[in-house]
């Protein structure tokens, strides 16, 4: 990749990422959603005496949500991309300092002894 096509590359990574984060929210509220509706059903249900009881039932009742489960398999699938866009991110990040030393290296070859160390001291 060329040193120039970095940045935007970088750009579109640390989107990506976002987006997957935006995704995970959207996903996790219909979660929250769906445990307050099961929360506000076992809380009007009299046949359920003690809090052991209701624990057991929204537990059973999340376990038969066909739309909870989904969510649950929603989550864990966009939070492994999410690493992995994480992880791409970084790989681009850390190519780009290396292209930047590289060239840096490059231009300091071509400069003669007494240049070199003014170009590595950062003095112009």
């Amino acid at each position: 990749m060329n040193m120039s096509q970095y940045p935007a590359a970088i750009a579109q990574a640390a989107q990506t990422v976002n987006d997957l984060d935006s995704q995970i929210q959207a996903v996790q509220l219909n979660i929250h959603r769906l445990e307050a509706s099961i929360d506000k059903q076992i809380a009007f249900d009299s046949e359920l005496k003690n809090d052991s009881q209701r624990k057991a039932r929204r537990f059973e009742l999340l376990e038969v949500n066909l739309e909870y489960q989904h969510a649950l398999n929603t989550v864990m699938r966009l939070t492994n991309q999410k690493a992995n866009a994480v992880a791409n991110l970084e790989y681009l990040r850390n190519q780009f300092s290396v292209a930047k030393l590289e060239a840096r290296l490059a231009i300091a070859r071509q400069l003669n002894g007494s240049d070199i160390g003014d170009l590595l001291l950062g003095v112009s």
